[in-house]
């Protein structure tokens, strides 16, 4: 049997994030691709001839999207992996580049994740074959008759309603949940809503299903995100980016256990999935408990989904997840400092962006970068990532010299970046000099840029 534990320490050494947009069809999926990935390998100090391996995360395109993006920054051959897994395809992505180069497959993998979405909730293009959640839709069906709400607010719904029948939850609190997201996403420059509501606000919101309104549920969304995911060897040879590599102390991937389809619909949600890697996670991690985590990028799709994996990982005890959001213990002053990029609630969630996403927030924060929003004192953050379907990614980041963060002064920033700001406070783009810094100097083709730049140039 494989060894379960990393056999190569794996850092995050570069990371690049667009703005989440409302999908109007205006920006292309190159587009997005390309400016994360060169913000990612500006951030990391290295170029493309560097990348040894390519993952593409995306879940609504064609087959080989993901050479598309990637021949922009030049056509060197490599190997590149387009993968799809649903809300959690971006996270799996980074588990893939993860295991390469922990087991010596590669020393320098770029990972990019970019989605171009319809506006309006979600929906399956295949018509003529059968739904992968078909057999979560009849379970669901079991436990409450199918309404004409989107399918995916039902699950949450109804996982809420069990919530709330089982253990005395009530609907303000999922309300509060999404009021806590809201507030932190005014602090966050590549969020879709900065909006700041009250919690009476978000209850009179348009109802949508049960005790879900329009503010309790995300926002379809066009973004990019990307990770330079690189080898303790490849860091090695390049000991003054060291202070700015961040090691993926912990992950695991998981699918959905026997108890998905047991009748409950938490579990039908992924309550199961998360509780049965979260223990291998901590410990892989050598993270004793998990109220030794103080930051958490949380998988929020809809505010039930918080309320849910707060308790499966156990940041509560079973069942007073409600009691803990209550208690203020999600947001700052709290015990656990849960989605301070907003969340997919308001930062938005462009399904193939969304973990990369998470893991450029965290990665900020623990550099001392996000000076907007940031906890000092932190050396180690977890993500959760979840897909329906079904995955769920955990991962733990911590600072490679074991050192809590502390602020690093925007100026300072602007330095050691090299753009001349801070891109965890600001979003902002990058010239086209910049950029040829980074693409292929062996093998750059400006037929297959085509016309990108130019196009990223006039949005910046």
């Amino acid at each position: 049997m494989a060894p379960k534990h990393s056999i190569i320490p794996t850092y995050v050494l570069g990371v690049g994030l667009t703005k989440f947009v409302k999908p109007r069809g205006k920006v292309e999926y190159t587009e997005l691709g390309y400016e994360a990935g060169i913000k990612a390998m500006l951030d990391a100090h290295i170029t493309y001839d560097d990348v040894e391996m390519g993952v593409a995360c995306y879940c609504y395109g064609d087959s080989t999207c993901g050479q598309r993006v990637f021949y922009q920054f030049g056509m060197t051959g490599i190997p590149i992996y387009n993968q799809n897994n649903n809300c959690a395809t971006a996270s799996t992505g980074l588990a893939m580049a993860k295991n390469f180069v922990a087991h010596g497959a590669a020393d320098c993998v770029l990972v990019v994740g970019f989605e171009k979405m319809n506006p309006g909730s979600l929906s399956s293009f295949w018509k003529d074959r059968t739904d992968p959640l078909a057999r979560s839709r009849a379970m669901s069906e079991t436990i409450r008759p199918l309404s004409k709400a989107p399918f995916a607010a039902q699950l949450f719904a109804n996982a809420a309603q069990e919530y709330i029948d089982k253990y005395g939850a009530e609907p303000r609190d999922f309300a509060e949940i999404a009021r806590v997201n809201h507030e932190h996403s005014q602090r966050n420059p590549y969020s879709q809503f900065q909006d700041v509501y009250t919690t009476d606000q978000i209850l009179s919101a348009p109802k949508i299903e049960g005790v879900l309104t329009k503010l309790q549920c995300c926002p379809t969304s066009d973004g990019g995100a990307a990770a330079v995911v690189v080898s303790q060897a490849f860091l090695d040879a390049r000991p003054e980016l060291k202070s700015q590599a961040v090691l993926i102390a912990g992950q695991r991937i998981a699918t959905d256990p026997l108890s998905t389809y047991n009748g409950s619909a938490v579990n039908l949600v992924g309550h199961g999935i998360t509780k049965s890697i979260i223990k291998d996670v901590l410990e892989e991690a050598q993270v004793r408990s998990i109220d030794d985590i103080k930051l958490v990028e949380l998988h929020d799709c809809f505010s039930p989904a918080e309320m849910v994996f707060i308790d499966a990982l156990g940041l509560c005890e079973p069942g007073k997840a409600h009691e803990y959001v209550r208690s203020g213990n999600i947001t700052y002053g709290g015990r656990t400092l849960v989605n301070p990029s907003g969340g997919l609630l308001s930062k938005g969630h462009p399904l193939g962006a969304t973990g990369l996403a998470q893991c450029a927030e965290l990665v900020w924060h623990l550099r001392g970068w996000a000076n907007n929003r940031l906890v000092e004192g932190t050396d180690s953050a977890l993500a959760h990532n979840l897909g329906l379907g079904g995955a769920g990614v955990v991962t733990v980041y911590k600072r490679a010299d074991g050192k809590p963060n502390a602020k690093v002064p925007d100026h300072e920033v602007a330095k050691l970046t090299g753009l001349g700001y801070n891109p965890a406070v600001e979003a902002r783009g990058f010239t086209r000099a910049q950029a040829q810094q980074v693409r292929s100097a062996t093998a750059g083709s400006e037929w297959a840029l085509g016309d990108t730049q130019t196009k990223l140039e006039a949005r910046f």
